[in-house]
């Protein structure tokens, strides 16, 4: 709001009508004082004395000899729950209002993935998405005691997200109290076995249905769900036909005989007013793995509206700033990001050939951060010097030899024990996307997104490379 100094007293009432007047113009379209011609008495009024009101959109401003008011008119926000966080989910849902929601079960990127997925299915169904937490399944290597689940607000900016998308979405916690022990059931979509016959139960969701007291009865969905019906091996299924189920006439057309509930030996259909399924990571509209490709709808439409809680983006370039030696609070020099996964991927290397024969060699990601060097400087004018590299190598020896292509080197050595078990993978993840160049490690979920991130977020350049075979890289 500007204004004039306190000497200068300007009419409330006369701004109040001015406000009011202003915004009846905009939600009716018929008010346009700024633009017709002044009346024969206003034209006897000096123009440097004249009070004038412009309206563009929901910003009504009054002019006025000594003294400019904008006024900002704030959406009304739609209100999607009864109130706060309740014993039961049903006591909070409006009954005007539709859901949707699913449940993670992939590892923490795959289900970033999902809940993607889930966001741009309720979407297309019209459907307010009700998100759940982040489940620890890629930490609990090694460990007694599980870690505890994260919300997906403390990851993700939440607000920011829905002011992108002009639609709501909300957290489980916001609808069902944490602490409530009631236990209720609700019917829901299998769709996991449906697309694949050797699937013989609903997708694994890591007890996340049961954290919220929901008792699960699973009616398993119609085979022509499946994305490619004549690849077997394939476990894709098709956004618009799970868009379909969350209608009255396909879901009506394709019941089947629901599986009890664990806890209290329910079987009801799918609810009609909470549509939920399984798992979604494996949803497409044309291919398989649609992230990879540049017409993912899914990541056009929402993932890249998906950033970083603030908290961690600081965190961030907290730790970024130590590993480059810049002093606290100083800006960040530009970086490229490197991401090397090995751990898991040793798994897939054949037992015959050494894992050094099969997952790709440092030298090969040198090649790729210098091609990304010199497109940046080329095509954007940018010379970057800093290169950082995450990993989940462990192998000293290994990082003695990152260290030696001057590359540098997050230190998590506190993290967990300061912040969570969470939080080197948020770190590590904001700071791949952070970079004005990225290069990741093919078939990784991690890499891709990271990549995705500094594309739409950086305008920055992404290469990958391949593994597998000796010189699979080679080009």
């Amino acid at each position: 709001m500007h204004t004039t100094p306190s000497s200068i007293r300007v009419n409330p009432r006369l701004l109040f009508a001015a406000f009011f007047l202003g915004c009846v113009g905009y939600y009716t379209g018929r008010l346009s004082l700024s633009a017709r011609e002044p009346t024969e008495l206003e034209r006897k009024v000096p123009e440097a004395e004249r009070v004038t009101v412009t309206v563009e959109g929901p910003t009504v401003t009054v002019h006025a000899p000594k003294a400019t008011v904008t006024v900002f008119a704030k959406p009304k926000e739609a209100v999607v729950l009864n109130g706060p966080p309740a014993d039961t989910f049903q006591a909070n849902l409006r009954p005007e209002v539709k859901y949707i929601t699913s449940w993670p079960g992939s590892g923490f990127t795959n289900d970033v993935m999902t809940f993607i997925n889930l966001i741009y299915l309720a979407i297309l169904t019209e459907r307010v998405p009700i998100l759940p937490f982040f489940t620890p399944t890629h930490i609990l290597v090694g460990l007694a005691v599980k870690p505890p689940n994260i919300d997906f607000g403390q990851v993700f900016d939440v607000p920011r997200l829905v002011k992108a998308l002009g639609t709501p979405v909300l957290e489980w916690w916001q609808v069902k109290d944490r602490n409530s022990t009631t236990v209720e059931p609700l019917g829901c979509w299998n769709i996991w076995q449906a697309v694949m016959p050797t699937n013989d139960k609903p997708h694994e969701t890591w007890g996340a249905p049961e954290t919220l007291g929901l008792d699960i009865s699973y009616t398993i969905a119609p085979t022509w769900i499946k994305l490619h019906q004549d690849q077997l091996d394939d476990q894709h299924m098709k956004f618009a036909a799970l868009m379909t189920l969350s209608f009255p006439e396909q879901r009506g057309s394709n019941l089947a005989p629901p599986s009890a509930s664990p806890i209290l030996g329910l079987s009801l259909p799918p609810n009609e007013q909470m549509v939920c399924f399984d798992n979604l990571y494996w949803t497409s509209n044309f291919e398989p793995h649609e992230f990879g490709h540049d017409h993912s709808t899914a990541w056009r439409f929402v993932g890249q509206y998906l950033h970083w809680n603030p908290r961690i983006e600081e965190l961030a370039r907290v730790y970024l700033r130590r590993a480059f030696g810049v002093a606290p609070g100083a800006p960040l020099p530009p970086y490229i990001a490197i991401h090397v996964r090995r751990g898991d991927f040793a798994g897939w290397c054949p037992t015959t050939r050494p894992v050094d024969e099969c997952l790709a060699p440092l030298s090969a990601y040198a090649r790729r951060v210098e091609e990304v060097r010199e497109e940046l400087q080329r095509a954007r004018g940018i010379e970057v010097q800093r290169v950082v590299l995450t990993s989940d190598e462990t192998d000293a020896t290994w990082w003695e030899e990152v260290a030696a292509y001057g590359w540098h080197r997050l230190d998590h050595s506190a993290t967990e024990e300061t912040h969570s078990r969470w939080h080197p993978v948020l770190i590590d993840a904001a700071v791949q996307s952070g970079g004005m160049g990225f290069v990741g490690t093919e078939l990784s979920t991690v890499s891709l997104m990271a990549g995705l991130r500094v594309k739409a977020w950086q305008g920055g350049v992404v290469r990958s490379v391949k593994w597998g075979t000796p010189g699979a890289d080679d080009h």
